[in-house]
């Protein structure tokens, strides 16, 4: 999360808005979705790109096959309070801080959707990509795990990261890394951890089953952790509280026990997901899903897991609330918040396809019709793309500091934060924040509300365009 970066310029927002007063563009005709997406060829090109902004978020030292030019090695010296080696992992935003809560939350998120429909990245031809940048966030949790007990949740500091604009391969700053241990937890970083690690395991179980079993040990042990060492995680790390504070621990104890069970069908973790799922009273009904609340989530796959009503009753009741109550913009936008709007669009998408696959739970075709439109809108279905170079007249100005940047060995600094020219790096597949409840956006590099970038914005994304492949590739009977 990049808020301390600056104020927004209110001036400039006032004159964008008369701007797009001016152009008509809030009420150009949209495009219907068959010009979005013509068949499943242009959701493989949606994976690839979405794959590609991963990849320009990688910190370490970067593979012979790096496919982002204006990336290199970054973060070498990255290490723990005891010297312990934390290179490598994604760097959280366009920023450089190493972000432990919001990168298990998307390793997490990409993995369910490779595990639910992997048909879809196999046509794609990106199955292997996709295992990699999987992969490159679970060998950072492995390292971040130094002991059974103590997990590294962040690298940086917000607030010496954002007096830095430029390249992180040249980034000056110190680079602190905050741990939790057994005097001084976090179940919901470790929790959700757990849960990355869990279901990692189950998506590498047939090809590479030394590196699955690697990711079980240390989610068994990360989960033992977060259940037994209560506590909120931003109490300990305290500049997580500014950006990532967490609400509760009860949805990610949950959460890691449910993908415990699938992971091993060892009964403990059900009976474990079962009891949080009561004593943290998670049979409520949420009006969201993401990283920090992951209630949904946990409903969906629990009725998954166990098909008993309880379990269905909560998913369906949190679907068909999303699909027929919730609020939407004039443009069929469901809108719950003006930061990440089009993050939270989607991963209501990607839970509700996944309840569709399990058709006790609603109404699949119900289902399936509103992430197709909600994903449709973000391709392109109201005039204009929110992917970083894909579709029509996409953003040029991703808040993002490294893209903003010349080819090398041009400087870099805070003179290209201040322009208002694209940024000469595209970040490819990169979802941005998107617009207001007005339709309105605004394509400005500072503008941090419309244009910023995060890992956990694309996470639900990717996952739900993939179901959706995934459905023109096996349209179900």
């Amino acid at each position: 999360m990049t808020a301390s970066y600056t104020i927004c310029n209110r001036l400039t927002i006032v004159v964008g808005f008369l701007w797009f007063a001016l152009l008509g563009i809030s009420l150009a005709t949209p495009p219907s979705n068959e010009e979005i997406v013509e068949d499943e060829r242009d959701y493989f090109e949606v994976l690839e790109r979405s794959l590609l902004f991963y990849e320009a978020q990688r910190s370490g030292r970067l593979p012979k096959n790096n496919r982002i030019p204006w990336r290199g090695d970054s973060g070498l010296e990255d290490r723990g309070q005891n010297g312990e080696d934390l290179t490598g992992g994604y760097y959280d935003a366009g920023d450089f801080v190493k972000f432990g809560f919001t990168m298990a939350s998307m390793t997490t998120l990409l993995a369910w959707g490779a595990v639910s429909w992997p048909q879809a990245y196999e046509a794609a031809g990106q199955l292997d990509e996709l295992r990699e940048a999987v992969k490159w966030a679970t060998d950072y949790f492995i390292k971040c795990h130094v002991s059974e007990d103590v997990l590294y949740g962040q690298v940086g500091d917000f607030a010496l990261d954002h007096r830095f604009w430029g390249r992180p391969e040249e980034l000056n700053t110190s680079r602190p890394a905050f741990k939790i241990d057994s005097d001084h937890p976090g179940s919901d970083l470790a929790g959700e951890t757990a849960a990355a690690l869990a279901v990692t395991s189950i998506l590498f179980r047939d090809s590479n089953a030394s590196y699955s079993a690697e990711c079980l040990r240390h989610a068994k042990e990360l989960y033992h952790f977060a259940n037994t060492r209560r506590g909120l995680y931003h109490e300990v790390i305290k500049g997580a509280a500014q950006y990532y504070e967490s609400i509760d621990y009860g949805d990610e104890l949950a959460w890691a026990a449910a993908w415990l069970f699938r992971a091993t069908n060892e009964s403990k973790y059900l009976e474990d997901a079962e009891h949080h799922y009561q004593h943290f009273h998670l049979k409520e009904r949420p009006n969201e899903f993401y990283y920090n609340k992951k209630v949904a989530g946990v409903q969906v796959i629990m009725a998954q897991l166990t098909e008993q009503q309880e379990y269905q009753n909560a998913a369906r009741a949190f679907c068909d609330f999303s699909v027929r109550d919730q609020k939407q913009t004039a443009k069929g936008l469901l809108y719950i918040d003006k930061f990440g709007t089009l993050c939270h669009a989607a991963n209501v998408a990607f839970i509700c396809l996944q309840a569709a696959d399990y058709p006790a739970i609603g109404n699949s075709e119900e289902y399936r019709n509103f992430a197709r439109d909600q994903i449709h809108y973000i391709l392109g279905g109201t005039g204009r793309s929110y992917v970083v170079g894909w579709g029509l007249n996409p953003p040029k100005q991703a808040h993002h500091a490294a893209a903003s940047c010349p080819d090398r060995p041009a400087p870099c600094g805070w003179a290209e934060f201040n322009r208002t020219t694209p940024n000469p790096q595209i970040l490819h597949g990169a979802l941005v924040s998107g617009p207001d409840e007005a339709d309105r956006f605004l394509d400005f590099r500072e503008d941090y509300i419309y244009t910023e970038v995060t890992l956990d914005y694309n996470a639900g994304f990717t996952s739900a365009v993939a179901g959706l492949a995934q459905l023109l590739i096996n349209p179900p009977e």
